[in-house]
């Protein structure tokens, strides 16, 4: 079982900078065996992939439609994960979830995903 709680969205001016964060617990010893990852969601559009991490490897994945502005990284201590988000443009404005894949590496699918956040909204305005 994992519980996933997101914070740091927030209304930003295009071109400007912003970082989710999310904090993982799991009733199981270890995220060993999980990936981590963001979608978001805007208003009218089907939720989409952003980004990925493995908890065991670090290896990262990005859609191209971030890839170079956004940033997935892990701090293994604290159990969370970020978002950084740079550059960012009003086509990012999106509702963004965290979510939790178990037994797949780098997963890019909404099914994939066993575990949810509530969603955090970022709003990047022009």
């Amino acid at each position: 079982q994992v519980q996933l709680v997101e914070s740091g969205g927030g209304l930003v001016q295009a071109g400007g900078s912003l970082r989710l964060s999310c904090a993982a617990s799991t009733s199981g010893r270890t995220f060993s065996d999980y990936s981590m990852g963001w979608l978001r969601q805007a208003p009218g559009k089907e939720r989409e992939f952003v980004a990925v991490i493995n908890w065991s490897d670090s290896r990262t994945y990005y859609a191209d439609s971030v890839k170079g502005r956004f940033t997935i990284s892990k701090d293994n201590a604290a159990n969370t994960v970020y978002l950084h988000m740079n550059s960012l443009k009003p086509e990012d404005t999106a509702l963004y979830y965290c979510a939790a894949a178990r037994f797949r590496s780098l997963p890019t699918r909404e099914y994939q995903y066993d575990y949810w956040g509530q969603g955090t909204q970022v709003t990047v305005s022009s």
